[in-house]
């Protein structure tokens, strides 16, 4: 594994960080959870990540989460980088969605029981509030560091302009903006309209989600729409439209330039996102173990030619 700086933080993460969007709630076996979890660890991933509404159910990924850290994991606690996040929708009243204060605290007291953890070590502000005054929801994780409740705070799907303001306001409060996480691959890349400017300018990691484009960057989708994919389930967020014949052709093409590599194409789309210096981990989501040591080699070439980068801008065209 490869560690990297986060920002101009003392921190480091493992190039690659292991997510819990998918496949750790109730309606999934928690063998293969336990599974997957362990080959990440003996891995060298050492950082997870949740939120308080993954699962299905929501809050299910970290009940899960903490039912096998403390059977199998208690003594690495100190190896251990645990992140999770409040902001989309929870649960029922006034309280249980946004970026207030009130719903912020609640919402990590409620994690941390869910996960039997005295603390997080990077707590996120999952979305931007746009009721919700900034100063409220970053002083509301100024305090939430304060209480010792969490090491690090970030933000996560913030566009550029809102993200620097976060990023300034939390370095006025004397709790720094950790790290910003948003949704980016070869199929989503509006992070490179100016936020990964900020994000580098302001010493701020960046971990991106989805890199794999829920699965779309991967072999699974090269003959057609497989039954056990996302896209096939009900409950997943790949619907079965976006896989269309214009997406599979450029995935298609851009399998054909893995092969040329030496890699697949899960490996080369993340060999892609981890080009950038400025990219501190890679979050993957697996559903087998396969996937996970699929993922993990591609760390084994993370160096592009420059033909082979205009190539890949002339399939994503």
């Amino acid at each position: 594994m490869q560690y990297r700086r986060c920002g101009n933080s003392g921190l480091k993460l493992p190039a690659v960080s292991l997510g819990l969007w998918h496949n750790f709630g109730h309606v999934d076996v928690l063998e293969n959870c336990r599974k997957i979890l362990h080959l990440a660890f003996d891995n060298g991933i050492t950082h997870f990540d949740l939120a308080n509404n993954y699962g299905p159910p929501p809050g299910s990924a970290e009940e899960n989460f903490g039912r096998i850290l403390k059977d199998d994991f208690k003594s690495y606690r100190d190896e251990l980088i645990i992140s999770t996040k409040a902001g989309y929708y929870m649960w029922e009243g006034p309280y249980g969605e946004w970026g207030s204060k009130k719903y912020l605290v609640s919402s990590l007291d409620q994690s941390l029981k869910r996960m039997g953890l005295d603390y997080v070590d990077i707590f996120y502000h999952h979305r931007p509030d746009p009721d919700t005054p900034l100063e409220e929801t970053m002083s509301a994780l100024d305090l939430i560091v304060r209480q010792g409740k969490a090491l690090y705070v970030g933000i996560s799907n913030y566009q550029a302009e809102e993200a620097a303001r976060a990023i300034k306001i939390l370095k006025e409060l004397g709790t720094p903006c950790l790290i910003h996480q948003p949704k980016y691959s070869m199929f989503v890349r509006w992070v490179e309209d100016g936020l990964m400017d900020v994000l580098g300018n302001e010493g701020v990691g960046c971990i991106p989600f989805s890199p794999l484009a829920q699965g779309l960057l991967t072999n699974k989708y090269l003959k057609g729409i497989p039954a056990d994919s996302r896209a096939a389930k009900p409950h997943g967020f790949l619907q079965e439209e976006e896989v269309s014949e214009d997406k599979v052709a450029r995935i298609l093409k851009l399998n054909a330039l893995a092969q040329q590599r030496g890699q697949t194409l899960a490996q080369m789309a993340l060999a892609w996102i981890l080009k950038d210096v400025r990219v501190t981990s890679v979050l993957i989501g697996v559903s087998k173990t396969e996937q996970l040591n699929d993922c993990l080699h591609s760390l084994d070439n993370l160096a592009f030619e420059m033909e082979e980068l205009n190539t890949i801008e002339e399939i994503l065209k």
